[in-house]
């Protein structure tokens, strides 16, 4: 049974925070302004290093150094979940290691991508880091980009064997995975959605929060969406969800973080550098994201005039 404490850590908006970068370096500045307005806007948890943070392209010391600036400038505010994940069984702990060296509070630790394990190369995995660290773990199933699937008699094999694997974040993109999970893992298990645009129907079917990527633009937007429906208002949480729901998607126009890193930058809390292998959004796209956000901001400026 996952302890009350931290499952109430847990439950909420977990920002997918971007990694800023200046002249090819980490922007630790920027990264430290990003992370103030999140907690400023009620973010429970911060998630560097992930997918959105560009971990692909960080060496392990840059890696470590933003797990660390995340830890300092959160400052016990918010839940640090970092990112170690690796599809080399070995690296992944030494990934784990060094985060829980730089002050996590929890590891996401996504499903080894390319090699295509089976589930039980999957249990394997998951359960020598697991057995290694001793930080709360979510695993993190992502199959777009992974190219396997965490079955949910896998998770709860995992959960039954390792009492610090406490929650998945789940970015299939099917909601009945929900309900999958939820009677494979019972009530206990954290369950986050890994897609905006899910994060509504999620909640609806069992989910305890989002891990968001749009909260980095949008972080009290997406907070009061999952307050409104933690608070029993589901015609409030869908409100905020149709009037994102356009914006979101358009923050997934191209692989991500592309999309958000853009239009951060368009506000001036990031620059828009980005690491090869990505690359700018397309001009199509770029001005079709452009419209979206024009839009949102024109129907939030009506909202507030009414």
């Amino acid at each position: 049974m996952t302890d009350p404490t931290l499952r109430r850590r847990l439950t909420g908006v977990f920002t997918a925070l971007v990694t800023p970068f200046r002249g090819g370096a980490v922007d630790v500045p920027a990264l430290e302004q990003l992370i103030e307005a999140q907690i400023a806007a009620g973010i429970a948890g911060l998630v560097p290093v992930g997918t959105t943070g560009e971990a692909a392209t960080l060496s392990d010391d840059e890696a470590e150094a933003v797990i660390r600036t995340t830890v300092q400038a959160a400052a016990g505010r918010a839940f640090v979940m970092a990112g170690a994940g690796s599809n080399a069984t070995r690296l992944a702990i030494a990934k784990a290691e060094r985060a829980k060296a730089a002050g996590a509070d929890g590891l996401l630790l996504v499903t080894p991508y390319y090699n295509k394990p089976s589930q039980d190369g999957l249990f394997d995995h998951f359960s020598a880091i697991a057995d290694s660290v001793e930080l709360p773990i979510m695993l993190y199933s992502v199959p777009g980009r992974a190219g396997v699937e965490i079955a949910p008699a896998t998770a709860a094999r995992l959960a039954a064997a390792h009492p610090n694997i406490v929650g998945i974040k789940e970015a299939g993109g099917r909601v009945e995975r929900v309900t999958e999970l939820r009677l494979a893992l019972g009530p206990d298990f954290i369950i986050h959605s890994g897609d905006d645009g899910l994060t509504l129907p999620f909640l609806a079917m069992g989910a305890d929060g989002v891990t968001s990527v749009a909260s980095n633009l949008l972080p009290a937007e997406v907070v009061a969406l999952c307050r409104a429906w933690f608070a029993g208002d589901p015609r409030e949480a869908r409100r905020i969800h149709e009037a994102l729901f356009d914006l979101v998607g358009h923050l997934f126009i191209e692989s991500n973080p592309v999309p958000v890193k853009t239009a951060l930058a368009r506000t001036g809390r990031i620059g828009p550098e980005l690491r090869a292998p990505l690359a700018a959004l397309r001009p199509e796209n770029r001005k079709a994201l452009e419209a979206s956000l024009q839009a949102f901001e024109g129907r939030a400026h009506l909202q507030e005039n009414r």
